[in-house]
């Protein structure tokens, strides 16, 4: 395995007083990469003792001397010597006296160095401003971190939006200032350092900073790896953005949105329970319609064994056989009582205000009682019914009421449908696989144009002659379904009938009829 040698070391001792020396001292050590070289300052001669040079050094750990021959020894390791004032005598002297391997700097040379090594500072001190002043007129936080997640710069508009002086991050590792924490921090945390080393590419991600009040800032953060030649992370370069403002901005609005859908979900329920009663109505106009001749028949027989009675009365023969005539003339009267009872009962249930009111009810017996309520219609319309309903149907969840509303609607729909020659409508009912109950409604009336099929569960939507209807049945009906979390969906052909396929879930609203 080819290691990297250790870059050679040269040992400068400096000969002389004044600004230069001092400008030296304050550098200590140079390093020359290309040469793979150090060179550090490891003495100084003066012929003052008093000098501000050699208390400098003395206090840098530095060898000071007042006779700059004693630097010759070879304990002191001196490989250059750099003379520091115009004394031509001092040079010659040097120059004569001096070891072979010890290299003189003259004074003129010196000159021509450091004023070469000045401008080039001064170049890279103009570009070191300029490139702050770059980095300040960002708006974006631009960061520097070391691999030991170490701040070592940061820009004017990080420390300007967290509140924060330069001094108080410079130096601090990176979760004591953005964690207020000190420790590295865990995997609650999610660090995009971290995510760097693994991947050995930049990061991004939002994450939640403090400032230095304490207050939670939200920071869109990207953060890029610095390689060595060696493959090595170097540093990393974090830029990051304050999206705060935008984040409370986008939660404010979301609170809004969530306030106007529940307004116009609460408005949409209330327009729908407006439809639903409308459609109601309509339907129990329709009813009491046919119900009046439903009633009408079974009250005019009463009324005729009322008066047959009376008249047996009148004639005063009240034998054996006149008294049994009599038995039997009570109990058709009160079966015919108890038929009208039941027909205004169903009516009136009909006729209440419909909500959402959640049980546990038998679908079947809602299909019978609903034909009840509609069988002087049916008979009127010359439709016969072909009930199929599976024995082992379980109770579903759901409202009695509104789903009464549909099978009302569903049958009305296949009369008209039907006249006015009439037909036969079949309803059944299954429980499919996934725990559904399927409720078809097949007619053998005219069926519907391919044109209007797509439109049929529109509101106000009708194909009926003015004055039949306004068209808010099946729109009523679709609505009913799909607030039991179910789908309806028809088939049909022009001149073969139509079909009705409404699939209801047998426990979609257990949940809510718990609460």
């Amino acid at each position: 395995m080819h290691t990297q040698p250790n870059p050679s070391v040269l040992n400068i001792a400096l000969v002389g007083e004044g600004e230069f020396c001092r400008e030296m001292l304050q550098k200590k050590t140079f390093e020359f990469e290309e040469l793979e070289m150090q060179a550090h300052i490891k003495a100084v001669a003066a012929k003052n003792p008093d000098a501000e040079e050699l208390l400098l050094a003395r206090q840098l750990g530095l060898t000071t001397v007042l006779d700059y021959h004693e630097l010759f020894q070879p304990q002191y390791k001196i490989n250059i010597m750099i003379l520091l004032t115009p004394d031509f005598d001092l040079y010659k002297d040097i120059l004569r006296t001096k070891p072979p391997h010890l290299r003189l700097v003259s004074y003129p040379a010196f000159k021509l160095v450091h004023k070469a090594i000045g401008h080039h500072e001064e170049e890279l001190k103009r570009q070191s401003r300029e490139f702050k002043m770059i980095l300040d007129g960002i708006d974006d936080f631009i960061i520097v971190l070391t691999p030991d997640m170490e701040i070592t710069e940061v820009n004017e508009s990080f420390l300007k939006r967290m509140g924060y002086a330069r001094e108080e991050v410079i130096g601090k590792k990176c979760h004591e200032v953005f964690q207020k924490i000190n420790r590295i921090c865990d995997a609650e945390v999610l660090c995009p350092l971290k995510e760097v080393i693994r991947n050995k590419r930049p990061s991004q991600r939002l994450m939640t900073r403090i400032d230095r009040e304490g207050g939670l800032r939200h920071i869109e953060v990207t953060i890029y790896p610095v390689w060595e030649a060696d493959g090595k992370i170097l540093k990393f370069v974090e830029i990051s953005r304050d999206v705060t403002e935008r984040i409370e901005e986008e939660e404010a609005i979301t609170q809004r949105l969530e306030k106007m859908v529940e307004k116009r979900t609460r408005q949409l329920k209330e327009t729908q329970g407006k439809l639903i009663q409308q459609d109601k109505m309509a339907s129990l106009g329709k009813l009491s319609a046919s119900v009046v001749h439903e009633i009408n028949n079974p009250i005019a027989g009463v009324l005729n064994l009322n008066l047959l009675m009376k008249r047996i009365l009148a004639e005063g023969d009240l034998g054996p056989e006149s008294i049994g005539n009599f038995k039997k003339y009570l109990t058709l009267m009160e079966t015919e009582t108890r038929r009208v009872s039941r027909i205004i009962s169903n009516l009136l249930g009909f006729s209440r205000q419909s909500n959402m009111e959640l049980s546990r009810f038998d679908l079947d017996q809602l299909i019978e009682k609903t034909l009840l309520l509609n069988e002087n219609l049916l008979r009127i319309g010359h439709v016969a019914v072909e009930k199929k309903i599976a024995p082992d149907l379980p109770k579903m969840v759901g409202s009695p009421d509104l789903l009464q509303q549909v099978v009302i609607n569903m049958i009305s729909n296949a009369v008209e449908a039907m006249q006015p020659k009439g037909g036969t409508l079949h309803i059944s009912a299954g429980l499919l696989e996934n725990g559904t109950i399927l409720l078809q409604f097949k007619d053998t009336g005219i069926g519907v144009p391919v044109e209007n099929r797509s439109r049929l569960f529109e509101p106000f939507f009708t194909t009926k002659k003015k004055g039949k209807g306004v068209g808010l049945g099946l729109s009523v009906v679709y609505g009913i379904v799909k607030e039991h979390g179910g789908r309806i969906d028809v088939e049909s052909e022009e001149g073969q009938g139509t079909v009705f396929r409404i699939e209801l879930p047998v426990e979609a609203l257990a949940e809510k009829l718990e609460q």
